[in-house]
Order: C-alpha cells, then sequence, then structure tokens
C-alpha cells in the first residue's frame, strides 16, 4: 500500500513544542501538556502516564481530525484508570501469567488484576504515575523512577520515552536502566479511530500485518508458549483485511479473545527499524503505518469497550470504537524461554524505537 502525505504551505521539518496549563490534580499539583505541531499534524502528550492524548491528522481532502480515542479534561483522564488510553504501561506491558516469574532463583510476585494475571505492570502501573517531562528538539522527553520493589518488581529502574514529532511522523524511543536484574517491556497503550470523528467503529478498517506467526492464547489472553503460523486462519493479516472481516469467526483464538488481543511475531530482525503494520480507512483514505525495532506488535480490536467512558464530542466508547498496535516484546516472556528475552541486567541500556507515519491515500 502506497500511503502518501498532503503538504500544506510552509511546512518545515522542524516541530514547534510549547507547553501549557492542563489543570490540577485533586490535591491541587499542576499538570502540563505539551504540543508538539508540524506540518499538518499536531501529537499531545501528557506527563501523567506519558500519555499521548491526542494526534490531529488530515484527511484525503485535506480535513484533519483526532485520530486516537481520549478526553479533554484532566479529570476525566484521572477517572479512567481501565482503558489505558494513549499510556505507556509497565513495568510490564501485556500480562505476566499468574503475576509471577523467576529471576536468578529467586520468585518475584506482581499484584494480578486480570483474570488471575498480571496485566500492564499490575494494579498501579507506569500509566497511573506522573513522569517528569521536559520540552527538547522536536518533542518532549518523559522519565519516571521506578523504586525497587513496586508492585512487586525488582530493582530501581529509570525510564526515560521520548515523543518526537517530524513532518507526519511520530517517533517513540524508549530508554530504561535497572540497579538489579528484572524485566521490563514498555509500549504505548494508544486507541486509534482514523475516522477521526469518535462515532465510527474500526471494523471497515483496513489492516495489514507484516507477520507469519503469532503467540496462542488461552482462555486468561495469555500465550501458552506455543507459536503458531498464521495461514489458513483468520490471523492472518499478510495482505489487507478489513477488521470486522473475520472477527466473528468460530475460530478457538478469535472466540477466546471476543476479536482480536493477540501478539504477533514480526518478520525481520529484532533491534532493525522495520515495517510491522499498515491500517487504511477506505472511508476517509488517512492510513497509519508503524515501523519498530521490537519483535512483536500486540494488535487489539477494542473488545472490552462497553460504553462506560464517554470522550471527546460528548461520545460514548463502544465495543470497536478503537484499535491499538502495541509494539512489544511478547507477553508472559519471563516465563518462556523460547520467547525473546526481557531480563534487563545492571550495567545495561535497554532502547526501542515504534514510529507512527500518519498519510493519506487517494
Amino acid at each position: 500500500m502506497t500511503a502518501n502525505f498532503i503538504a500544506g504551505p510552509g511546512l518545515t521539518l522542524e516541530a514547534s513544542v510549547t507547553k501549557a496549563d492542563f489543570g490540577r490534580t485533586p490535591e491541587g499539583a499542576a499538570v502540563d501538556v505539551f504540543t508538539l505541531k508540524s506540518g499538518q499534524v499536531e501529537a499531545r502528550v501528557l506527563p501523567y502516564g506519558a500519555k499521548l492524548i491526542s494526534v490531529t491528522a488530515p484527511d484525503s481532502n485535506g480535513k484533519a481530525a483526532d485520530v486516537v480515542l481520549g478526553y479533554d479534561t484532566l479529570s476525566q483522564w484521572l477517572a479512567d484508570q481501565k482503558t489505558h488510553f494513549g499510556a505507556i504501561v509497565g513495568r510490564y506491558g501485556n500480562r505476566i501469567a499468574k503475576g509471577t516469574f523467576m529471576i536468578n532463583g529467586h520468585r518475584d510476585q506482581i499484584p494480578e488484576n486480570n483474570n488471575g494475571n498480571a496485566l500492564h505492570g499490575g494494579t498501579v502501573g507506569f500509566d497511573r504515575k506522573f513522569w517528569t517531562g521536559r520540552a527538547i528538539r522536536d518533542g518532549v522527553e518523559l522519565t519516571l523512577v521506578s523504586p525497587d520493589g513496586d508492585m512487586g518488581f525488582p530493582g530501581t529502574l529509570t525510564a526515560k520515552v521520548t515523543y518526537v514529532l517530524t513532518q507526519n511522523k511520530l517517533t517513540i524511543h524508549y530508554q530504561q536502566t535497572s540497579d538489579k536484574a528484572t524485566v521490563v517491556n514498555l509500549t504505548n497503550h494508544a486507541y486509534f479511530n482514523l475516522s477521526g470523528d469518535d462515532a465510527t467503529d474500526v471494523l471497515g478498517h483496513e489492516v495489514t500485518l507484516d507477520a507469519q506467526s503469532f503467540t496462542p492464547i488461552d482462555k486468561t489472553l495469555t500465550p501458552t508458549g506455543e507459536i503458531s503460523r498464521v495461514e489458513g486462519t483468520p490471523l492472518d493479516f499478510r495482505g489487507p483485511h478489513t477488521i470486522g472481516e473475520r472477527i466473528m469467526s468460530s475460530d478457538e483464538q478469535i472466540r477466546l479473545a471476543g476479536g482480536y488481543d493477540h501478539n504477533w511475531i514480526l518478520d525481520g530482525q529484532e533491534g532493525i527499524m522495520r515495517q510491522a503494520a499498515v491500517v487504511r480507512d477506505p472511508a476517509t483514505g488517512r492510513t497509519l503505518t508503524v515501523t519498530t525495532t521490537e519483535p512483536g506488535i500486540q494488535f487489539y480490536s477494542g473488545n472490552f469497550l462497553d460504553g462506560t467512558f464517554t470522550g471527546r464530542h460528548g461520545k460514548r466508547y463502544m465495543k470497536h470504537m478503537g484499535f491499538c498496535l502495541e509494539t512489544q516484546h511478547f507477553p508472559d516472556s519471563p516465563n518462556h524461554a523460547n520467547f525473546p528475552s526481557t531480563l534487563l541486567l545492571p550495567g545495561q541500556v535497554r532502547q526501542s524505537a515504534t514510529a507512527f507515519l500518519f498519510g493519506v491515500t487517494p
């Protein structure tokens, strides 16, 4: 699929970066929001949860709209402790079976908060922490120090995440260090909807995933440890398919997840920036191309959105109102020796990057 970006007059390579007041916490602490703008694309980042709270991008007619789910006010963001909209999730994004794993013969226990497993770092993950933010060239850098024993994870972990906007490409850089052996798996949990109207579901979006295989799940949505080929299954997105085309399949994996909520094993070499996914909304012509250095990607079709939360424009976010493409190491990797390791040792620096390229097709 070829996607073109509509360049407006006066388009420059550098992004403008501004900081503004976004409100106060119930305790009275001021919270800022950072706005990155380059050409026709604008991204806003909130230090609370290091959240990507909006991305404005044009359609094929040049009409700009927000293409991620979110809220208008700080109080709404603080009230949502369920969806993880836009957040950097951690210390371990996705699931750890029964919330437990072994490091050097010692068993660590993370609070179980999802069907008997630990999800996105436990009951109080990085998405509910206030990161320290500062403006940098073309973007914003956010830092969080997670103390030894935070949610049961060993080691004092220092995490740095930067959002950098260059024309129509938003790149997220991740870096982590720890003073003890630990496990870490950070990712961004933005929900995208390329229709840009907060009222249309994403079932008509066309998805392509650069993956020959995936990691099957059990009834708790946790990998079994197997690796399966996508060929001949509804999880085969090597060519474009709409999200809704096979989402009602009787396939066991679709039935267990209630749609798509799986980890795909990306083609190519881990550590090398390469294409992972392309999504197109035929109605608006908007496209999203994801590139990453990570070995996997979690494609989630918004199966658990249920109208609990009301987002922008007073629209309730119902089932399939957004999709996630969470680049990552695999879920439950600490408990599967055949998965890429998420172990971080003292003296090591873990780095990765993911880019979201916003474009259009005719």
